[in-house]
């Protein structure tokens, strides 16, 4: 279980660091070519998103790298669920339930990844 954990973990923590890095440092004329929804909310809010994201990604990783407290991995699970059932009902209240099949499969594997990081408990 443990090698599923660091397969999934990883796959998730390289996409939530890119995801999450470009929405702290890049303005919002940067992001709204990938993102239609940058501008009905506001730019702070992106920003917290994008640490949320990046903080989610070195959660699932750092904790049961250095063995100093491996539970967090399970907590930063969670955080990324919950940010994809935001994202899925953002798009959704737009109108673009087509848009929503990359974050099905982001939460998807942020559950494998609860799952899988019971290991460290």
């Amino acid at each position: 279980m443990k090698v599923a954990y660091w397969i999934v973990a990883a796959l998730l923590a390289l996409l939530y660091l890119y995801s999450g890095g470009i929405k702290v440092v890049r303005s919002k004329d940067q992001l709204r070519p990938m993102m239609g929804w940058i501008d009905t909310v506001p730019l702070r809010l992106v920003r917290t998103i994008g640490v949320l994201e990046v903080l989610g990604a070195l959660g699932l990783v750092l904790p049961p790298m250095t063995g100093v407290t491996p539970g967090l991995a399970l907590e930063a699970a969670i955080g990324l669920v919950l940010i994809q059932v935001g994202a899925i009902w953002l798009h959704l209240s737009r109108g673009e339930a087509k848009m929503i099949g990359f974050n099905v499969v982001l939460l998807a594997l942020a559950g494998v990844a609860i799952w899988l990081a019971t290991t460290w408990l």
